[in-house]
């Protein structure tokens, strides 16, 4: 089974008297009477990143893609607490320091504070994370509303081609090299808009698991689908260029998570506001689709021809 069965079937139950955990059905704890907001999120070597070789970097991703989730939520990231498995050699003097170096930088650029955590020793490297906000609301999952217009935040795409340069050593100019590869290590995360987000938006998760495999799970609540058009998922200029001197296709590049933007659908009468907003923070926003009634099928269009959806679900922890 899958990881989203496995919760349904084993855990959603437990946690029915506490509304507090969303059903485990969202991206966070949220205490309205405390104003308590909780994610927690754990990354395995050979699975959330191919190996520790750039612990400075890893480190970086993972709390990137942990504060992620409560940014999608409209809150402020606050504290957080890492916990780490590993050996002597994973956690040597040189890596520890390195790591340490990574935290103090994070901390200043998100303002984050340090507040706890664990360590344990393992023959395989593993971190977990737990990240604290506070805030009177959250935007929740499943409240699309019907003709919603679909956003994303950024570019799609950088990351998963930044694994793929990583793990399959896929010879590429220098430059475009390190600037896919820092892209997955370092996601640019759409960090300000936290602030904003309560003024459009209806719904909204970040981009992890792959951008079709999270719509899904974005509104699979309610009785409503998607429709996505390939060719208004937005890329950077170095995808482009890569795409092109290589002749591959778009497409293939689009839906394989690790982009930690910000997935999001918002009625048509905000989009002059988010484009106002998009300008001043200078963050960009894009529509790639809309929100139709559940008796349609979800659908990702290229050129206008539907597509197969099940090629393009992304990535889902197996059991």
């Amino acid at each position: 089974m899958d990881e989203f069965e496995l919760i349904k079937k084993y855990f959603q139950r437990i946690s029915n008297k506490n509304p507090s955990a969303k059903n485990l059905n969202d991206d966070v704890f949220f205490d309205k009477k405390n104003k308590l907001v909780v994610s927690v999120d754990t990354h395995n070597e050979g699975v959330h990143f191919p190996n520790f070789d750039y612990p400075n970097l890893v480190i970086k991703k993972i709390l990137r893609s942990s504060i992620s989730d409560l940014i999608a939520k409209g809150v402020k990231p606050e504290y957080y607490f890492i916990s780490g498995s590993g050996n002597k050699k994973q956690f040597s003097k040189k890596n520890l320091t390195l790591i340490s170096k990574s935290l103090i930088q994070e901390q200043n650029k998100f303002k984050l504070k340090l507040s706890g955590g664990d360590t344990t020793n393992s023959n395989k490297i593993s971190f977990s994370i737990t990240t604290v906000g506070f805030s009177k609301n959250i935007i929740e999952r499943n409240n699309a509303r019907l003709n919603d217009d679909i956003y994303v935040t950024g570019n799609i795409g950088d990351s998963f081609l930044g694994l793929k340069i990583i793990k399959n050593n896929i010879k590429i100019s220098s430059k475009l090299k390190r600037y896919f590869i820092n892209s997955f290590y370092c996601p640019s995360l759409p960090y300000k808009i936290y602030k904003k987000m309560y003024k459009f938006a209806n719904t909204s998760m970040d981009i992890s698991d792959g951008l079709i495999s999270d719509m899904i799970k974005l509104i699979n609540n309610q009785k409503l689908s998607f429709e996505i058009d390939v060719n208004k998922i937005p890329i950077s200029k170095n995808l482009e260029i890569y795409l092109k001197k290589y002749k591959k296709l778009k497409i293939h590049y689009l839906f394989s998570g690790e982009d930690y933007q910000i997935l999001f659908t918002a009625p048509k009468k905000k989009r002059l506001l988010i484009k106002s907003i998009g300008e001043k923070m200078n963050q960009k926003f894009t529509i790639i689709g809309k929100i139709n009634n559940g008796y349609k099928k979800n659908s990702i269009k290229l050129d206008n021809k539907p597509q197969n959806l099940t090629k393009f679900k992304g990535y889902s922890h197996k059991f």
